[in-house]
Parts: C-alpha cells; sequence; structure tokens
C-alpha cells in the first residue's frame, strides 16, 4: 500500500536539471504523475494512455508529469516525442518511488499540495485508475474526464516490481 512522500525527495526535470524537492514542484497545483520504468516493456506500453490523460487535463489546475525512473538520456530515449510534450521529472535512484513504498510500475499518483496521495493505481486496471482520475475531478472541479479503457489501451496488467 503506497504511503506519503517526503516533501523533502529531490526531483530533476529534463528541462531544467537544477533538482527541486517534491515540496517545491508541488507549490501551486496538485500533480497527477505517471511513473514509468524505462526498462521495462509494460511502462512503455502506458505511454499513449498517459499523453491522452495529460491532454484532456491539459487546461485543469493540475500539473502533469511523467516520472521516469532514469537519468535524462533514458527518458527521453523512452519517451522520444513525448519527453518535450509533457513535463518529465527524474528519478533515477527512485527515491520518490520508494517514498511512496511504491510496488508496481507504471502507477498513476495524484498528490496534493502538501505532499499527500490524493489517489494511486499500480500496473494498468482501467478501473483502478477512473478511481484516481474521479479524485482528480472532485478536487479540481473539473467537468470530465478521459474514456478508460480507450480502444487503444493495453489489456489490463500487473505491471513490474517498482524497486527494480
Amino acid at each position: 500500500m503506497a504511503k506519503d512522500p517526503s516533501a523533502g525527495v529531490q526531483l530533476a526535470s529534463l528541462r531544467d536539471e537544477r533538482p527541486l524537492t517534491l515540496h517545491a514542484w508541488l507549490t501551486l497545483f496538485n500533480m497527477l504523475g505517471v511513473v514509468l520504468d524505462p526498462y521495462t516493456r509494460e511502462s512503455g506500453w502506458i505511454i499513449l494512455t498517459a499523453d491522452r490523460i495529460f491532454a484532456h487535463y491539459a487546461e485543469a489546475d493540475v500539473r502533469c508529469a511523467f516520472i521516469v525512473t532514469a537519468d535524462p538520456a533514458g527518458a527521453r530515449e523512452f519517451l522520444g516525442p513525448y519527453a518535450d510534450r509533457w513535463l518529465v521529472l527524474l528519478d533515477p535512484e527512485r527515491e520518490l518511488v520508494r517514498s511512496m513504498e511504491l510496488e508496481r510500475l507504471p502507477a498513476l499518483v495524484h498528490l496534493r499540495q502538501d505532499c499527500s496521495i490524493a489517489g494511486v493505481a499500480e500496473g494498468w486496471h482501467h478501473q483502478e485508475w477512473n478511481e484516481v482520475l474521479d479524485g482528480v475531478e472532485q478536487i479540481m472541479a473539473w467537468r470530465s474526464q478521459p474514456t478508460l479503457p480507450h480502444p487503444l489501451d493495453p489489456g489490463p496488467f500487473a505491471g513490474t516490481s517498482a524497486v527494480g
């Protein structure tokens, strides 16, 4: 079971490799993050789904980000054009993953501005991801949520070990 992460975890972005604390990333907005392990096929299967979710919330008061357990070169290679489209936070040592006690990746994580977990879903099961998105809808007072599953989404899968 995931737990609230440490506000002091340091995360750099691909755009500016100077790390900031998780607390700093959450100063203005909640965060909806998709945590990926670029060294597994399963995390690659969910990139298009995450892109569609992020596009849906692009105008909402929530910061959407890929959180990738890799260095900048690995994250950029794994995400390809999506690395330039969305915020990409780097967790190469899996400090955030360990701090949250995530067990399976990919994971959908909704973090509040106080660094507490509003919702989390590990692996890919559209019902669980929908529950997290329901929480985004409620907190953000957003009018709609993306349809999950979409015909292009993968079938359900458990994911892989989060700690490598």
